[in-house]
């Protein structure tokens, strides 16, 4: 396992330092795996340069999308992604136990030879029920599926991505932007008057979703329940850092005001 973190005095991962990790182990690398959203920061990483250097050396580039699927731009297939993985029940708003998505390039799901993880409904749905003792996948991701489609979860995921077929990604992205910009406005208000915490996340658009992070010099948690205490949900994460994400589909403007208004009381109760 090889791991990279910060240069000393940042918060973000430059792409450079990656791809330079990346060349340094070329010989011993098999797999680049990275969170194409990093949980902590909310930097969403440059996918296509990544891939890029993965394949470079002969590894292979595959995502965690937990953090962005729903929530940022995702060109899978044209920056040349091997595979990706996610859940649903963030930013898709599938619920808690919500079905759990694969994407495989087209190279790889249309190649039958390629070894893998053989599971029942994997099988060619043709000739799934003849029972032989041969596995003959499927094309597309649909070759690594395990077991039969869970219905009840799924409705739920249905319905929520039926309002994101609706809305267009293009709009909620750009609410997004929007969302989170007059979120970043406010919380640097904040700060030029309570300097207790600065946003760790990338300022440019482009490297970020709608998470932005706040790091604590102190008081960190006290905060964080004062804001869950009037009725803000936040998510805290040791050692110093509560995440903030106003979600296009369903937060408004004046929730974001209201949110940061009362951030603001909690900071000043603790002169």
């Amino acid at each position: 396992l090889i791991t990279i973190e910060p240069r000393p005095g940042e918060q973000i991962i430059r792409t450079e330092d990656i791809v330079t990790l990346i060349h340094q182990h070329g010989e011993e690398l098999s797999l680049v795996m990275l969170g194409a959203v990093q949980y902590y920061t909310g930097q969403f990483f440059d996918i296509r340069r990544i891939t890029k250097a993965a394949h470079a050396v002969g590894a292979i580039a595959g995502f965690d999308l937990a953090h962005a699927i729903g929530n940022v731009p995702l060109k899978l297939h044209t920056d040349g992604v091997d595979f990706a993985v996610w859940c649903s029940y963030k930013y898709l708003n599938s619920g808690p136990g919500g079905i759990a998505g694969v994407f495989v390039h087209q190279r790889h799901g249309n190649n039958p030879d390629l070894p893998r993880f053989q599971g029942w409904w994997g099988h060619l749905e043709s000739e799934r029920f003849l029972m032989k003792d041969e596995f003959i996948p499927m094309s597309g991701a649909d070759g690594w599926q395990l077991s039969n489609f869970p219905v009840l979860a799924g409705a739920p995921q249905l319905a929520a991505l039926d309002i994101f077929e609706c809305a267009s990604f293009e709009k909620i992205r750009n609410k997004s932007i929007q969302l989170t910009n007059y979120l970043e406005f406010l919380l640097q208000e904040i700060i030029s008057v309570y300097p207790y915490f600065e946003i760790i996340t990338p300022a440019s658009s482009a490297e970020r979703g709608c998470q932005l992070s706040l790091s604590f010099r102190k008081n960190g948690k006290v905060i964080y329940k004062k804001l869950h205490q009037a009725g803000i949900i936040t998510d805290w994460r040791e050692p110093d850092v509560i995440r903030v994400a106003p979600v296009p589909l369903y937060n408004t403007f004046e929730e974001v005001y209201r949110f940061c208004s009362i951030l603001k009381r909690s900071c000043a109760a603790l002169k």
